[in-house]
């Protein structure tokens, strides 16, 4: 696969993936940047095996981003882990329903949420700022329960579809359970590196994975995912706040820009 590759369309290849995994250790939606770099370097490709290797070289910075947050966040697992499973869960559903969403229908309603979630985020400056929990002491079933919830919706989502799963994921915990940025990251990451591993499990069999580009682009995810989660890490919520608001305008733009295209092509 490789050698059927230019050597410069392969460097391209993993400073997306440098990029991704920074981006995604970050904020989350990595694969904004990922997807799209893999459909204009291998045009030949087949949907199926771009989506397959996109989460090969994913789900290695995700897992990276996951350990370096870990260590230097200490995430609530009671909280963490049951996410994690229910995001599996959903993302395992998502993959095997996935053939059955068009794009066409899909991009406006994505671009819908982006903004809607761009508007809320700036309308409430101190979000996410702060740490303050929501039913997490008073009421620890509903916390859970939210929780459990956010894990199989955005779970689901990624599996069908995928782009942006992880900002959605920081959204959602920040929004509606009331972490800050950086902890919300840190759980962003555990969810998506669950959902990653999913998408794998269904795509793998069918032998869609193009193993050694993949291979390639988690090597620099690795190295992108473990700066974006220190500098992250060491900035703290605020940073991690701006970037997600950056991060979004770029999303609105790019999937703006794809829906004008379908709509006037």
């Amino acid at each position: 696969m490789l050698e059927s590759l230019d050597p410069g369309v392969l460097v391209f290849l993993a400073l997306a993936g440098l990029a991704a995994g920074f981006v995604d250790a970050v904020v989350g939606g990595g694969g904004l940047i990922q997807l799209p770099a893999l459909l204009v370097g291998v045009p030949g490709a087949s949907p199926v095996q771009l989506l397959a290797t996109n989460k090969l070289g994913s789900i290695a910075g995700t897992a990276t981003s996951s350990i370096t947050y870990f260590r230097r966040v200490r995430p609530d697992l009671r909280t963490a882990l049951p996410l994690a499973g229910s995001a599996f869960l959903g993302s395992a559903g998502g993959a095997a329903t996935a053939f059955l969403i068009s794009k066409e229908a899909f991009n406006p309603i994505i671009l819908t949420v982006l903004v809607a979630v761009g508007v809320y985020t700036l309308d409430r400056p101190s979000m996410g700022q702060m740490q303050r929990l929501r039913f997490g002491h008073v009421r620890p079933r509903r916390h859970l329960a939210v929780a459990l919830l956010i894990g199989v919706v955005i779970g689901a989502y990624d599996g069908a579809l995928g782009p942006g799963t992880g900002s959605f994921f920081v959204f959602a915990l920040v929004s509606a359970l009331g972490y800050g940025f950086l902890e919300a990251s840190a759980k962003a990451k555990i969810a998506n590196l669950a959902t990653n591993l999913a998408a794998l499990v269904v795509f793998v069999p069918q032998g869609a994975v193009m193993w050694e580009l993949g291979l390639v682009m988690g090597a620099c995810n690795i190295v992108g995912g473990y700066l974006g989660a220190r500098v992250a890490v060491a900035r703290g919520s605020r940073f991690v706040r701006v970037f997600f608001v950056l991060v979004l305008t770029a999303f609105i733009v790019k999937i703006g820009l794809d829906t004008a295209e379908q709509l006037l092509g």
